[in-house]
């Protein structure tokens, strides 16, 4: 057995998984939430498996609330539950932490050991994501005091998509400004992108080096990108994640000269245009409802604003695809993942249903067919394999901490 503990730590909120990268098992997840607040609560379950080494035959769950008033109470309330509940820690200590970060900036293009300088650096990044990094670092800080003598390890969501070339992540302005504040396209979910892109190549016996895939990764935030032999050549996802897609609560692309016309005419400030394009826009903003479960239920039932909020999606994921497939000149693959891509079979015919021209070619059963791993939806003779891959975000950064922590 070789665990390592996956952290995702955010500003008042950490969830955590304990891997065994030998069997790729899920031993115990948890997630540890309202710190800071008058009561926290933290629940932790136990993964028992079954007949293979994947799977997950039962699990058991324990929750408890309590004052949590920081990060480092969280990981001692953690701590107690993996005492009282299991595994045990003794049994299974993890040989390496891996700590998810959302933004490297042009600094971190892999998997980095953690030390006090990557700390700092860590934090001047905070204004690129202020939202994000902050807390991060919080949970880095506390997992370091928890468990001094194991490797810690940062992974960078953005660290997949410094492979663009600059004229993918180069930003029209004047330069002397973007240099200055670090203007440019980072993209996001780097993570779940490199994990399906090699799943899809294993999955198909075929080298990643010679596959020409489009990922699109969508959930309540949603991305996608163009991956040329294994490598990130375009990603929708920009300075921000607010960039690209629509989204459950984000816009994705707008005109900026919105921003300038809701400032003048609402009298929004900074603070408010963010709240506004990240919060109360995207689906929500359209129809009133985020989950595309609910987007698809009422425009199956008659619901004109969830109509056009299905649309408008539709539209801009099939820009997107069109605009990949003039990128990386055709597609071996597109693979669809989170958790609409591998849920919503109307999502993805709808998505897919202009692209007979590129070779694309649904089957309506397969699409419809439900499943729990890797699957087929294109039909046989389609010029272009169209995949569904469940994502496992947490699984990539313990192989990626277990390979730094073992080198």
């Amino acid at each position: 057995m070789t665990p390592v503990l996956v952290i995702n730590s955010g500003s008042s909120s950490f969830k955590y998984q304990l891997v065994d990268v030998d069997t790729e098992r899920r031993l115990a997840s948890g997630l540890v939430e309202r710190i800071g607040e008058a009561q926290g609560v933290a629940t932790h379950t136990v993964h028992f498996a079954g007949d293979g080494p994947a799977v997950t035959a039962t699990k058991a769950t324990t929750t408890q609330e309590r004052p949590i008033p920081d990060h480092a109470t969280g990981f001692a309330v953690m701590l107690d539950a993996f005492a009282d509940a299991g595994p045990s820690l003794e049994d299974a200590r993890p040989i390496a932490v891996g700590h998810r970060v959302v933004q490297g900036g042009a600094r971190f293009f892999e998997p980095t050991l953690v030390t006090p300088l990557v700390e700092i650096n860590i934090d001047e990044l905070s204004a690129l994501a202020p939202l994000h990094n902050p807390g991060a670092l919080q949970g880095i800080k506390a997992a370091r005091a928890a468990f001094a003598d194991v490797p810690h390890v940062a992974v960078f969501d953005t660290a997949f998509h410094q492979s663009m070339p600059a004229a993918a992540f180069t930003y029209a302005i004047d330069r002397e400004t973007a240099d200055r504040h670090r203007i440019r396209k980072y993209g996001f979910h780097g993570t779940s992108h490199k994990y399906v892109s090699e799943a899809v190549a294993r999955f198909l016996d075929r080298p990643l080096a010679e596959l020409r895939q489009i990922v699109l990764h969508l959930g309540n935030g949603a991305s996608a990108t163009a991956i040329d032999g294994g490598r990130s050549v375009d990603t929708s996802m920009g300075l921000t994640p607010l960039e690209g897609l629509v989204m459950g609560t984000r816009s994705g692309d707008i005109d900026p000269s919105v921003l300038g016309v809701l400032a003048r005419r609402e009298q929004m400030g900074p603070a408010d245009l963010d709240d506004f394009l990240n919060k109360r826009s995207g689906l929500r903003g359209l129809a009133g409802a985020s989950d595309m479960r609910d987007i698809t239920e009422r425009r199956a039932a008659g619901d004109a604003h969830a109509a056009l909020a299905f649309d408008v999606y539709i539209h801009r994921l099939r820009a997107y695809l069109g605009a990949y497939l003039a990128q990386l000149g055709g597609a071996d693959v597109i693979a669809f993942t989170a958790g609409v891509g591998e849920n919503s079979a109307v999502v993805r015919a709808a998505a897919l249903e202009t692209l007979g021209y590129a070779g694309v070619t649904l089957d309506p059963e397969r699409n419809e067919a439900r499943g729990s791993g890797i699957r087929v939806i294109s039909t046989d003779d389609s010029a272009v394999t169209v995949l569904v891959v469940p994502t496992d975000e947490e699984l990539e950064i313990a192989r990626q901490a277990h390979a730094v922590a073992v080198h």
